[in-house]
């Protein structure tokens, strides 16, 4: 009994120890660079199709440009770019030339939620992952019409540089 009673600080000690904290998805810092992401995108009665971005950003003040190239399989290669900044701790809002009007963006963690209109009137949510050693992400969108999830990406991001 008394070898229990000795053991469990020591257990509670490995356990605490064995479960690092998850990194804090830091958009700004994330997206400063070269990124490429590789996904599969996939519309509702449709067959998916591979999506490849290749992505630079830099900062300008205290906003992120985010300079993508999309291509998706079987299309020519078409230019984006996100205007991005920080409005608090955790908090962002910014532009997307493939949006209508603002997009707003929320980290909690290890996890960032993105949100906004397309242009074509959809409701856009992507939800991206960050991995423990802060050099990837998985990218989860779902857009959405009337309610109803008409297409979704499931991509992986990682930095270049």
């Amino acid at each position: 009994m008394r070898f229990l009673l000795a053991a469990l600080p020591a257990l509670a000690l490995l356990t605490t120890a064995a479960a690092p904290p998850a990194p804090t998805f830091d958009a700004l810092r994330f997206f400063n660079g070269k990124t490429e992401g590789k996904g599969r995108f996939k519309v509702v009665l449709r067959a998916g199709h591979d999506v490849h971005v290749q992505g630079h950003g830099r900062m300008e003040g205290d906003t992120l440009i985010l300079d993508q190239i999309v291509t998706r399989e079987g299309t020519a290669p078409k230019p984006r770019q996100w205007r991005i900044r920080e409005v608090s701790p955790g908090r962002y809002t910014g532009t997307l030339t493939d949006a209508k009007g603002a997009i707003t963006g929320e980290t909690t963690g290890d996890r960032l939620h993105l949100a906004f209109t397309s242009t074509g009137g959809f409701k856009v949510e992507q939800w991206l992952t960050l991995a423990a050693d802060g050099r990837s992400a998985q990218n989860r969108l779902t857009a959405k019409k009337f309610g109803i999830t008409v297409a979704t990406l499931d991509e992986t991001i990682r930095k270049l540089d």
